[in-house]
């Protein structure tokens, strides 16, 4: 049976992973209308060139968002600074509000910038090619 096996989840742990589904569609209202909130800053930031989140008006996929996320265009998104990559680093380095981490959908806020850490071992035009060119900083937006 089961207990032979082990594929059986500790008692606490069953615990945890219920409250976590549960819990789950508030905290994701939570993290895209953080997200959102964050997005629409950015994009009228004068140091910033574009913002990619499909809840923006602006942005060519929020009737897809509409259609197929309830109107969310979710918590993880990019956007391009003006300036390279040696200000990418700054703006990750300066900032104490979001913890420097690579991991997404996370409670708290994330901030990243790949050029220089996920796809360091890429060249410009690679990372380009791949959506994480030299401006791109990505955010994971969290709950608090």
């Amino acid at each position: 049976g089961l207990r032979d096996l082990g594929p059986t989840m500790a008692p606490f742990n069953a615990f945890l992973t219920i409250t976590g589904i549960e819990t789950l569609p508030l905290r994701m209202e939570r993290h895209c209308a953080n997200g959102l909130q964050v997005a629409q800053f950015l994009e009228a930031h004068p140091k910033v060139a574009w913002v990619s989140h499909a809840g923006l008006d602006s942005n060519k996929y929020k009737p897809l968002a509409q259609k197929y996320l309830k109107g969310h265009g979710g918590s993880v998104f990019t956007f391009g600074l003006k300036g390279g990559y040696d200000d990418g680093i700054k703006v990750v380095e300066r900032c104490h509000l979001l913890s420097h981490l690579a991991n997404i959908g996370d409670t708290r806020s994330l901030i990243l910038h790949p050029a220089s850490t996920t796809h360091r071992q890429l060249s410009a035009a690679q990372r380009t090619s791949a959506g994480a060119g030299d401006d791109v900083i990505r955010l994971s937006i969290g709950i608090e």
